[in-house]
């Protein structure tokens, strides 16, 4: 039984079902017609929360910062559908499609309601005071997936250009005249005679090679920024007048 203490605790938190699954999120709660105690509550389900579904509370238990109820999670999601006027209340009709679903006893749920215990008679006979009550807005967060990042590498192909020198070898004819410091080296040889004198040549090639060299480590790492955003919600609120004639100095005028 949820009282109306824990109201506050109830409203826009998990509700979860007998497995621990969770149903959805409390949106609202409505209260008996003559018990005044709460009776109901709406649950929001779906993907985005976009659907209401009512299940019983009188069974249900708080438990830390969510509420459990006797049902199972399908069942709840597949209650039938009813309106809720502009006062937020339930009609007899409506209440009793939404009993017949959860299998309870309208007629003995229904008397039990009309029936008061003694202590109850007696507490309302002594406070004549009418209760106005107010509903709450409560503002959460839930984390959910917002996308993912994945690192990849591949190969790609690029040019470069390098300038290096590069030497090679020409070849130069040199002419000396005979001098006594040669002479002899000139006439070693026959006096009339062909021959031949080779000299190879160099010369440098540039040369690619490639080494495979480490340049740096990348990993993915995630920051929390924290953002303010406002919402909007719609709350209801009971007000109480008093209705009846006054004269000019407030009194009230008895009816003729």
């Amino acid at each position: 039984m949820i009282t109306r203490e824990q109201i506050p605790a109830v409203l826009d938190h998990p509700v979860y079902d007998t497995s621990g699954s969770k149903i959805g999120d409390a949106r609202h709660v409505f209260f008996d017609d003559v018990t005044g105690e709460p009776e109901w509550v709406s649950v929001k389900t779906g993907l985005f929360g976009t659907s209401e579904s009512f299940v019983p509370i009188h069974d249900a238990s708080l438990v830390e910062d969510h509420l459990e109820v006797p049902y199972a999670k399908n069942q709840v999601k597949d209650a039938p559908n009813v309106d809720v006027d502009a006062g937020g209340h339930l009609s007899e009709q409506e209440e009793h499609r939404l009993y017949e679903y959860y299998g309870i006893d309208w007629d003995a749920a229904w008397q039990q309601a009309a029936q008061p215990t003694a202590d109850t008679a007696q507490s309302r006979t002594a406070d004549e005071a009418m209760t106005r009550s107010e509903e709450e807005m409560h503002v959460g967060t839930e984390r959910r997936e917002a996308g993912r990042v994945r690192l990849r590498k591949y190969v790609v192909t690029e040019e470069q250009q390098q300038t290096i020198p590069v030497r090679h070898e020409e070849v130069r004819v040199e002419r000396e005249p005979i001098t006594d410091a040669n002479v002899d080296a000139a006439l070693s040889g026959p006096e009339i005679s062909e021959a031949e004198h080779e000299v190879i040549l160099h010369e440098e090639k540039p040369v690619v090679e490639t080494r495979v060299e480490p340049k740096e480590r990348v990993r993915l790492t995630t920051d929390e920024v924290t953002e303010e955003e406002t919402v909007t919600g719609e709350v209801r609120k009971e007000r109480i007048e008093a209705e009846g004639e006054t004269d000019e100095s407030g009194k009230r005028r008895p009816r003729r």
